[in-house]
């Protein structure tokens, strides 16, 4: 939507009463299958039990940098994340457990024009296509703009992961194109792709998300009806 200035020049619709929102602040969430709890370094052993064994490397193909190597380094990094304060590192634990399987990121916070990314997410393989996962990235978006008031909330990925662009569609997030050369990461070019759910699209999406999450909906984790199908079409 646009309107029109004393010019004459189409400029965006006005925004009454906006002001720079709260950098989000390390909370707690917490949903029927999936707790979020600020990463600390205490995670950083369950978190490599789970995300750095033989079979795993491929769940790093499309992260900035590969698996850690051994326990030290990923201590390390955990608590590089934990420690960051440009980003909020969340530790993914399914509800019933204790350690945690996953993590979720945060990023790129702009308080001033309200919006933020959720990246650098990571799961065990055990977690993939389950609730967990889709409600972990619903936690964050509610926080972000339900509680905080932020008007963009953004998912990017490189363009050759299939598996997080199909993500992002089934969410409810919008393709909004592709920033080629975008980034140089370990040594191979990355074009990035940008997905997004707007302010005024959550209200819809939230609803599909908590309808899709419902008990009623889920039996034993098999879905009765589909995300894609109780997403409004503005999402789909």
């Amino acid at each position: 939507m646009t309107s029109t200035n004393e010019h004459g020049q189409p400029v965006g619709r006005p925004v009454p009463g906006w002001e720079p929102r709260l950098f989000p602040a390390l909370v707690t969430l917490t949903g029927r299958h999936v707790r979020l709890e600020p990463l600390a370094p205490e995670h950083a052993a369950p978190l490599y039990e789970e995300l750095c064994g033989p079979a795993d490397a491929p769940l790093w193909t499309y992260r900035l940098s590969g698996p850690p190597a051994d326990l030290a380094a990923m201590e390390r990094e955990v608590a590089a994340w934990a420690a960051a304060e440009d980003a909020r590192t969340f530790a993914v634990v399914p509800v019933g457990e204790e350690r945690p399987a996953g993590m979720t990121t945060l990023m790129r916070v702009d308080p001033a024009h309200g919006s933020v990314e959720v990246g650098s997410i990571i799961y065990a393989r055990r977690l993939q296509r389950t609730p967990v996962t889709t409600e972990a990235t619903h936690l964050l978006a509610r926080h972000v703009l339900d509680d905080l008031g932020y008007r963009r909330f953004e998912w990017k990925c490189d363009s050759c992961n299939e598996p997080s662009r199909r993500a992002a569609a089934r969410l409810g997030f919008t393709y909004e194109g592709r920033f080629r050369n975008a980034m140089v990461y370990r040594g191979r070019n990355r074009d990035t792709d940008w997905f997004s759910i707007t302010a005024e699209e959550w209200p819809g999406i939230r609803a599909a998300h908590e309808r899709w999450l419902a008990p009623d909906n889920l039996d034993a984790g098999r879905q009765r009806s589909s995300l894609a199908s109780l997403l409004p079409a503005v999402a789909r």
